[in-house]
């Protein structure tokens, strides 16, 4: 198997060993109930069926992780217990919460050891699709499987048959159907696009099979899992509805003639409708640059419909109270230039308060600067006071697109290529293609430090990462 295409003959050959294999409700995936996740080994049929079993690490032992359903307004309480040989913490990806609950190794928190335990507890604002996964050796830890999703369902959801998980991901595997251990750290990986798999699973398993009747609505909950591989899928024959991003809701609007991208961290909902024939099929589809695999499949079942015609037009979902309006007037203003990796021309930058050349950087792991300085700074980008509104403006200065992630906030972009941008949906993550200006806002709400870093794991790792104090 290479290290950066998809290996297709055996992908497809997997698919089609589980045609037949209907998809297990989100909900069933684990208890919701469940109050303790446990990081451990354990192993997973990344291969399908039939296959040899692949060595992962997960939450309680399951690649991918449990499935966490709440509801608006509940209480998370959870018991982290790490039962491996190495650090970690879980940062809960796209919540708003109280600082010391983030999760993030080294910034909020020490990271949990070996044998120790950690208990998150906070109420849950915002109705949406999120996540949560390591935040310690996240290149490594997410990369064997430290990761799940994690739902808070709607007071009115929308009219839907079905609400399913459709977490996507691509493992580094090598030609034993193990995770290719190896690479792990490589220097190319991290001054280039970041550690790349060369095998896709969807919610674990390789070509799912998502199954309804004729004029069924399907609501399929997809994120993006991935070390860093940037994700464009296509629907063809499906026209689904997309009704929110990174967890907020949209005005619905249609992927008929467009494709769905989504960078490392972000999620989407969609909804499905079904209108085949009985007993067709329509597949989902990754588009690489030199290939397109097919991920999961979409068939109709035999059974009779539950109506007569498609559901239409989803309504706008309701909007979850957001710290808000944004101000530009009197925003407090921040430059983020991102400099480095390979053909960046970087020469050197800040690190532990002196300033390095590029090769002594690279001895120390390091090929990635914010503003000049490599890795996390003593000192925050910005600092302002709860309730002020922030703008930063992003300069890709590099060869690379970043997946930009401001912690425990949702933003706004107001301005692309030095023009504003008039409206624009909530997000967590923020996909910077190289060379592209991208201004951010948002309103400052808990007190703490706030990461804002690359969810291109491995740009993190190498340098990509800063903070914002909110007093």
């Amino acid at each position: 198997m290479t290290n950066t295409s998809i290996h297709r003959r055996s992908f497809l050959r997997a698919g089609c060993a589980l045609a037949a294999m209907p998809l297990l409700p989100a909900s069933a995936l684990a208890a919701p109930a469940a109050r303790e996740l446990h990081a451990r080994e354990g192993s997973a049929a990344l291969l399908g069926p039939g296959n040899p079993e692949t060595a992962i690490w997960g939450y309680n032992g399951i690649a991918g992780g449990p499935f966490l359903r709440y509801r608006q307004g509940d209480e998370l309480r959870i018991s982290l217990r790490n039962g491996l040989g190495q650090g970690t913490s879980i940062h809960w990806h796209g919540i708003r919460l109280p600082n010391p609950m983030d999760g993030v190794s080294g910034l909020t928190q020490p990271p949990v050891p070996g044998g120790g335990s950690f208990e998150y507890r906070f109420k849950l604002p915002d109705a949406g699709t999120y996540w949560y996964h390591s935040h310690n050796r996240s290149w490594e830890q997410m990369a064997r499987g430290l990761y799940g999703m994690l739902v808070v369902e709607e007071a009115e959801p929308p009219q839907a048959d079905q609400d399913l998980a459709f977490v996507v991901d691509d493992w580094r595997l090598d030609n034993r159907g193990q995770i290719d251990s190896q690479s792990f750290g490589a220097m190319p990986d991290w001054a280039h696009a970041g550690r790349l798999g060369n095998w896709v699973t969807v919610n674990g398993i390789p070509g799912p099979v998502f199954k309804g009747r004729r004029n069924d609505r399907l609501r399929l909950r997809i994120l993006n899992a991935a070390n860093a591989r940037i994700f464009t899928l296509a629907f063809p024959g499906l026209n689904p509805w997309v009704i929110a991003l990174d967890g907020q809701p949209i005005e619905a609007w249609r992927l008929s003639r467009a494709n769905l991208t989504l960078g490392p961290g972000q999620r989407a909902d969609i909804l499905v409708d079904i209108t085949g024939d009985s007993d067709t099929s329509a597949p989902v589809r990754a588009l690489f640059p030199r290939q397109t695999v097919d991920i999961a499949t979409i068939k109709v079942g035999p059974d009779a419909p539950r109506r007569r015609t498609p559901l239409g037009r989803p309504k706008r979902l309701a909007d979850n109270p957001l710290p808000g309006p944004l101000s530009l007037t009197d925003a407090v203003a921040a430059p983020l230039r991102m400099e480095g990796g390979a053909m960046g021309g970087m020469m050197g930058g800040m690190m532990g308060g002196r300033m390095l050349g590029m090769r002594e950087m690279m001895s120390q792991g390091k090929v990635w600067a914010f503003n000049g300085v490599a890795g996390l700074p003593d000192k925050p980008l910005i600092t302002v006071r709860q309730g002020q509104t922030v703008r930063i403006d992003i300069d890709n200065a590099n060869r690379w697109p970043h997946a930009m992630h401001l912690h425990g906030h949702h933003f706004r972009v107001v301005g692309r290529q030095g023009r504003p941008v008039a409206s624009s949906p909530w997000r967590d993550t923020e996909l910077v293609q190289p060379g592209e200006r991208v201004s951010i806002a948002f309103r400052a709400s808990e007190p703490g430090k706030w990461l804002f870093h690359c969810h291109m794991l491995e740009h993190q790792a190498g340098g990509m990462a800063t903070w914002i104090e909110v007093t």
